[in-house]
């Protein structure tokens, strides 16, 4: 098949760096690139653990933090109460 692709300079510049690192043909490489992307953009995503955020006790809150000004003012040391 014959077609003409207008490529985004980014593309263009590794495509030709490509080429020329492995003495190939653009026609070659383009196809390569396709293939290996399109391979990736169908495949099914792969499984990922779930992320698990640890808890542990921190005991009664020294503070508060219903009152956020009294919060604020507390961690900055004001002596507010």
């Amino acid at each position: 098949m014959r077609t003409t692709l207008t490529l985004d300079d980014d593309v263009a510049v590794q495509l030709e760096r490509l080429r020329r690192s492995r003495d190939a043909n653009l026609k070659d490489l383009v196809n390569e690139a396709l293939r290996l992307g399109l391979r990736e953009m169908t495949a099914k995503p792969k499984k990922r653990k779930p992320f698990r955020t640890r808890t542990f006790d921190m005991g009664p809150p020294l503070i508060n933090i219903d009152n956020v000004a009294e919060a604020i003012a507390y961690a900055e040391g004001e002596g507010y109460e």
